[in-house]
């Protein structure tokens, strides 16, 4: 089994803000897939489940707020961290540009952090949706909280859904990794 988590906060104050890009990702994508993420009974996460290659893969939206995000994963004990892909928001890129890298530390982001820290590892594959630094006098929070008008971020948001499309038909990441790096909306 395979898990496509894209981060972000739950409940209509935080849609569509830049910290739920990975959300916004993740369902772009299931809609590829004519999958519906839902809510299951007593569940801190919304999912939907695609056949891909005879194997199951998992869409998912942690409920559990970006900074505990990876509290969700005690749902899926045996999953093993090269068969994890998140989706989430990175300051350090322009908006419309994406970077997939595999492995790595959590760079300060508080999502990353929390499921490192439940998955006891850091090998997992990433796909950054850039959000841009703040603007002066605006602050992290303010900044990745925020909601934007910007077409540029919605761009990068569907090269990302993209992206991870043709990880979830089996693409390996390598491939999609040289596609798909830094790529934006000029290229």
């Amino acid at each position: 089994m395979k898990l496509m988590l894209g981060l972000g906060n739950p409940g209509t104050k935080y849609e569509h803000t830049r910290h739920n890009v990975g959300f916004d990702a993740v369902q772009s994508c299931a809609a590829f897939f004519q999958v519906k993420l839902k809510k299951r009974c007593f569940r801190l996460y919304r999912q939907a489940r695609i056949a891909s290659l005879g194997q199951e893969v998992l869409m998912v939206q942690p409920l559990t707020y970006m900074n505990n995000s990876g509290a969700i994963l005690r749902h899926w004990p045996d999953a093993k961290a090269h068969d994890i892909v998140v989706v989430c928001d990175q300051m350090d890129l322009p908006p419309g540009m994406i970077r997939i890298r595999k492995g790595g530390s959590s760079a300060g982001h508080n999502g990353l952090k929390s499921l490192m820290e439940h998955l006891g590892s850091g090998d997992f594959t990433r796909i950054y949706i850039g959000i841009g630094r703040p603007a002066e006098g605006t602050s992290v929070v303010d900044h990745v909280l925020g909601r934007t008008t910007d077409p540029d971020l919605q761009i990068g948001i569907e090269l990302a859904a993209k992206a991870l499309k043709e990880l979830v038909e089996g693409k390996p990441v390598e491939e999609v990794l040289l596609a798909y790096n830094r790529r934006n909306r000029s290229t």
